[in-house]
């Protein structure tokens, strides 16, 4: 090795070349490997990867790359989420097509991944907004639609009345449409549903077998869930005030706290509330004031609650006790059956409904029968306690009322035992153009019809235009307008598109197996699902997960896939951060924007100061974001990835410094030297040996286990130690060693230091290093030599040293000898293998 620095950028292109061209990481479905399925998050495609990109997929690439050099046939594929709203976004604003838009963009971001060398099978690469994939999902939609998976009916949506389209409960901020800012309004629109809870007890017994994912993922999916085991049971409506509807029937788990009812709620859905509207203006404005309000469980939750008394119920439990009967704002008519029976003693919505509205607060459990009479004021009580106050309940534990409860319901009729759902079937219509055509033709005679499989993909029509609002689908003069599949009649597309979550819920299965008649070839998938390995951000823990798991259990449901779940590990990664800036005008300010003037942070243009805020996660919005592409020019791609794994625990948040990605490229150019120092030598250095064979070992632990940042500390250690030995055969092959130890960290050093040492074959190629059992138990230990319980010096000694031995070495020590002035000392405390304390 005649350079005396390493050349990031030549060495990057030659050896990315190289791997193309000799299609290194093409994983081979026949292969006789055992195989592994390695699998980040594929990205949107909004124009240019960012450090989250980089960390997230330089994790799953190291451990692509160590699987390979221990002998696995590994599928490390990459693709692009394609579809959604951004590239409408886009379409609308700069006056492009979404295609055009979205495909540019690929090209721009695939390049950039590139060049940070990983080690991705791109023959397999696809696009969700392509028509190969999305008219192979089409496919399987048709598959759920006859499978009884798929139904159509009204349901109440978030809708912007300015850009004229369906929101997801997210993209309504204050009662308002996130882009246009209208106030959003609650509209019913015929909906395209898939039967996700038909599979909720499985979903949720699922997640007990998914060891390998974190707990708290695992929890918010249970909770996502929501199972909720109570009473259905029913008030009876004062006579005089019935109608249609003579009874409400609501679900509670607490039936224990039956006797501490002090109102009945009703959703402003609810179909009560709904007849009091037709015949009252009073009851029809406060509907419509409640539906200008949040949409979202979490939303109502912090809400002013607002309720309009009704009229009165009847305790099922006490026909001369009636309570006030409301429509309230808090109460969602997806969840249980839209009614409640308020408990304000012990139930904090509850609490501050009746307060607000002059209500009873009756205490119906108490820690003890002395507590009975003691007041619920300032906040509801939700402890666990007996009863107390509630007549037959009166001194049983919450659970043993519960189960009396019920009893004495289904005896009597009034209610049973039933169990209830969080879950909701998913709503998969969208009032979107850039997303996959729903492949259905409605018929007045026929009604709805599926499209023939032999008429797949129905592809999107490219001349669209996105200069009034709404969906352009609606708007195109011939491409809805077709003749019925089964009648032959005048009929007409759906217009509606799938949700953009219906892409990804099954991607990893075509990239397992990409045939060009159907979505995939059943023995194909079996052969690499699950995905073993599944990195990607905590922010999808819920809705792209669940739907995923849901997709896989429908196709297994249908005969189509041998597994039920498709992850069998997950790992959640930290976010990149950075500071923030904000100039003194207001205006956010990026970090290529400032400096550091003589008297702090300032804005490079002006020279003002600069108003420097929180680390926090890197954003377009707060503008904290840093390009790879100048620091991958400027430091080459195995700095970048060096730092993304060195700097933090994978699992926690990575703030960027340009001190750590200098200090990462330092030591990139320190490996160069250490492999240029390993001239031939001869005698074998046992300390040497030893500290290489531990380090084989804890840094296949530490990838296997996924804690680079700790394989990074192990290797560092050993490059110390390299460079302390004298030369000798042990320092060469230590040397030639720990290239292969940072070939999954830092390939192209790797690649570049083993070529130069005249090495055959690729280091990519190369098997994983085997640690020798022997060499991994310590034969030396560091006994501590105190006096008087002080640290005076230290022995290194053979493991198992006598009590005797390290009594006479302790005492023969310069140290020693000049401190105790000759003098024997008065007593002597030998700790094996620890320490030696001289009481003198």
């Amino acid at each position: 090795m005649t350079a005396q620095r390493f050349n990031p950028l030549k060495a990057d292109a030659h050896w990315q070349k190289v791997w193309e061209e000799r299609e290194t990481f093409r994983a081979r479905d026949d292969s006789s490997k055992p195989k592994a399925y390695i699998l980040e998050m594929f990205p949107y495609p909004s124009g240019r990867i960012h450090m989250g990109h980089v960390r997230n997929y330089t994790m799953g690439d190291v451990l692509a790359r160590y699987r390979r050099m221990n002998g696995f046939e590994v599928l490390h594929p990459m693709g692009w989420d394609a579809f959604g709203m951004p590239a409408e976004n886009a379409a609308m604003e700069k006056k492009v097509h979404p295609g055009s838009w979205t495909w540019d963009n690929i090209a721009t971001m695939r390049a950039q991944l590139k060049r940070l060398g990983f080690a991705l099978d791109w023959s397999r690469e696809l696009a969700t907004c392509h028509p190969d994939y999305y008219g192979q999902e089409q496919a399987l939609f048709l598959d759920m639609f006859q499978a009884g998976l798929v139904y159509r009916k009204e349901s109440e949506v978030n809708w912007d009345p300015v850009d004229m389209t369906v929101l997801a409960n997210e993209q309504v901020i204050d009662g308002r449409g996130w882009r246009s800012g209208a106030l959003v309004e609650r509209r019913k629109l015929s909906q395209w549903f898939l039967k996700i809870t038909e599979f909720a007890d499985d979903l949720l017994q699922g997640l007990e077998s998914l060891d390998r994912w974190p707990e708290k993922v695992r929890l918010m999916q249970e909770n996502w869930i929501g199972k909720s085991r109570g009473m259905k049971f029913r008030f009876a409506i004062e006579a005089e005030k019935r109608g249609d509807i003579d009874s409400i029937e609501v679900f509670t788990t607490r039936p224990d706290t039956i006797f501490g009812a002090s109102f009945v709620a009703l959703s402003p859905d609810h179909p009560l509330a709904q007849q009091y509207a037709a015949r009252s203006p009073e009851v029809a404005e406060f509907i419509a004031r409640c539906k200008r309000g949040g949409t979202t469980a979490a939303e109502l939750e912090t809400a002013e609650k607002l309720g309009l008394e009704i009229g009165e119920a009847i305790h099922p439990l006490d026909p001369d006790w009636e309570l006030p009967v409301f429509i309230a704002n808090f109460v969602l008519m997806d969840y249980g059956t839209g009614a409640i029976f308020g408990v304000p003693a012990h139930d904090q919505r509850d609490f501050e409904f009746a307060t607000k509205y002059g209500l009873d607060i009756r205490r119906v459990v108490a820690p003890s029968a002395a507590e009975a009479d003691k007041p619920v004021t300032g906040e509801a009580e939700t402890g666990d306690g007996i009863l107390v106050n509630s007549r037959f309940l009166d001194g049983k534990s919450v659970e043993a009322a519960k189960a009396a409860v019920i009893a004495r319901a289904e005896a009597e009729g009034w209610g049973r035992g039933t169990v209830a759902w969080r879950l909701r079937d998913w709503g998969v219509s969208r009032q979107r153009y850039w997303g996959t055509p729903i492949p259905i033709i409605h018929c007045e005679a026929c009604g709805a019809v599926p499209v023939p499989r032999e008429q797949l993909p129905v592809v999107l029509p490219e001349d669209v235009s996105f200069d009034v609002p709404g969906n352009p689908l609606d708007r195109h003069p011939t491409w809805k307008n077709v003749s019925c599949p089964s009648c032959g009649g005048t009929a007409r597309r759906e217009t509606d598109t799938l949700d953009t979550f219906a892409d990804s819920s099954w991607y990893f299965i075509r990239f397992a197996s990409q045939p060009a008649d159907r979505p995939f070839d059943p023995g194909v998938a079996a052969h690499w699902l699950p995905v073993d390995q599944y990195i990607g951000g905590v922010e999808h823990a819920i809705l792209h997960l669940l739907y995923a798991r849901f997709w896989t259990r429908a196709l297994h449901h249908m005969g189509q896939l041998d597994i039920t779940e498709p992850f069998a590990g997950l790992f959640t990664q930290g976010m990149v951060t950075h500071e923030t800036y904000r100039s003194l005008d207001g205006r956010w300010l990026s970090p290529d924007e400032v400096e550091v003037g003589a008297e702090g942070i300032i804005e490079s243009a002006t020279g003002s100061g600069v108003e420097t805020g929180r680390v926090e996660k890197m954003s377009k919005s707060k503008k904290n974001t840093v390009d790879p592409e100048p620091i991958v020019e400027q430091y080459g791609a195995d700095a970048v990835r060096w730092f993304m794994l060195s700097d933090s625990p994978p699992e926690r948040d990575l703030e960027w410094s340009e001190s750590g990605i200098e200090g990462a490229w330092r030591f990139v150019q320190r490996l160069w030297r250490i492999a240029g120092s390993a001239s031939d030598g001869e005698g074998r250095d046992d300390t040497l040996d030893r500290k290489l064979h531990q380090t084989i070992a804890a840094v296949g632990a530490n990838i296997e286990a996924l804690a680079f940042n700790k394989a990074v500390a192990n290797l560092y250690e050993l490059a110390s130690a390299i460079e302390k030995a004298a030369p000798s055969a042990s320092k060469r092959e230590a040397a030639l060693t720990m290239l292969k130890l940072v070939a999954p960290m830092a390939p192209h050093v790797a690649e570049e230091a083993w070529s130069a040492l005249g090495q055959e074959g690729l280091i990519a190629d190369s098997p994983w290093p085997q640690a020798d059992p022997a060499l991994l138990v310590e034969d030396q230990v560091t006994i501590a030599v105190q006096v008087n319980g002080k640290l005076r010096d230290t022995l290194t000694v053979a493991k198992g040293a006598s009590k005797e031995a390290l009594e006479e070495m302790a005492l023969a020590s310069e140290k020693v000898v000049r401190i105790l002035e000759g003098k024997p000392p008065r007593k002597v405390i030998v700790v094996p293998d620890r320490l030696v304390n001289l009481v003198a």
